[in-house]
């Protein structure tokens, strides 16, 4: 199996995927933790349009001819950071303090980003093509990930974001769930609900920095989708689905590796399927499961 081979083969081969594993099953647990309060929210495009300015971060950070020497990815990565964190406040600032419908908000900085990214990339490979350089990026790899890409590097910075967001996600965690099941009772409590949906935006987009180097800007989103889907399908009980997310998210995550490493797929394409085939095969049980009580 090349799996095997990969990750057990030899020392040169191991290094090369098992940072991406490694990130994979971390980016999982993050986005299934905050997975089930996206779909409480109804949040999913808001997960698209922070995840689309990670694209122009990209772009932005191209142009500024960052990306090389030791300090390039950390450089990037800054760059595209503070991409996502400022979509995530423009969203919340448009929508709360200009009346500016959610979906038009999201959908403002969504094509922003992406044409912006796009115009800057192209901008950055022309400017090195008429250098005689070979461009060392590509708009494909951006889009939708790359394993080799993955170094132990990243590996810390997830390992560093999962930990601080998780913290934070306890900390706040009651009025996080008062204000997804309740906002209006949430407001009327006194709690800040502008606060917390700029707080969880910030967390998205944090996320979405450690996701988009695995999975691409494309597929983010499904991280952050599927798993919260999917155990909502088999549970009402908040923790247990919160549990079930998460372990919905290794899965697939594992899964579609597998998948990427047997058939030579790109990771983020082969994860998003398996989470989706999980998906399908939980709301397939379920159906079988209401025409049995049915019968």
């Amino acid at each position: 199996m090349r799996t095997i081979d990969y990750l057990f083969g030899s020392p040169e081969m191991a290094s090369l995927f098992w940072p991406a594993v490694v990130v994979g099953v971390l980016v999982a647990l993050l986005c299934a933790v905050l997975s089930p309060l996206v779909v409480l929210k109804r949040m999913s495009f808001i997960g698209q349009g922070v995840s689309h300015a990670a694209f122009g971060g990209v772009g932005l950070a191209m142009a500024l001819g960052l990306g090389a020497g030791s300090a390039g990815d950390w450089q990037v990565v800054a760059v595209v950071g503070l991409s996502c964190v400022a979509a995530a406040l423009g969203i919340a600032v448009l929508n709360d303090r200009q009346g500016v419908n959610a979906d038009t908000a999201i959908g403002i900085v969504l094509v922003t980003a992406m044409a912006a990214g796009f115009l800057l990339i192209e901008h950055a490979a022309g400017v090195m093509r008429a250098r005689g350089e070979t461009p060392g990026f590509g708009i494909e790899s951006v889009l939708f990930g790359s394993m080799l890409g993955v170094r132990w590097g990243d590996v810390a910075l997830a390992a560093a974001v999962v930990v601080g967001e998780l913290g934070v996600l306890w900390w706040w965690r009651r009025r996080l769930v008062f204000w997804a099941f309740d906002e209006v009772g949430a407001a009327s409590g006194g709690i800040g609900t502008a606060g917390v949906r700029t707080m969880l935006l910030v967390l998205l987009a944090l996320a979405v920095v450690v996701t988009m180097r695995l999975a691409g800007v494309v597929l983010v989103t499904a991280f952050l989708v599927l798993p919260g889907a999917t155990a909502l399908r088999c549970s009402t009980k908040l923790w247990r689905v919160v549990g079930l997310s998460a372990v919905q998210g290794v899965v697939g995550v594992v899964l579609g590796l597998v998948v990427s490493f047997e058939l030579d797929w790109q990771p983020g394409p082969a994860i998003v399927l398996s989470q989706v085939g999980i998906y399908a095969g939980v709301c397939a049980a379920g159906a079988v499961k209401r025409r049995g009580a049915v019968e």
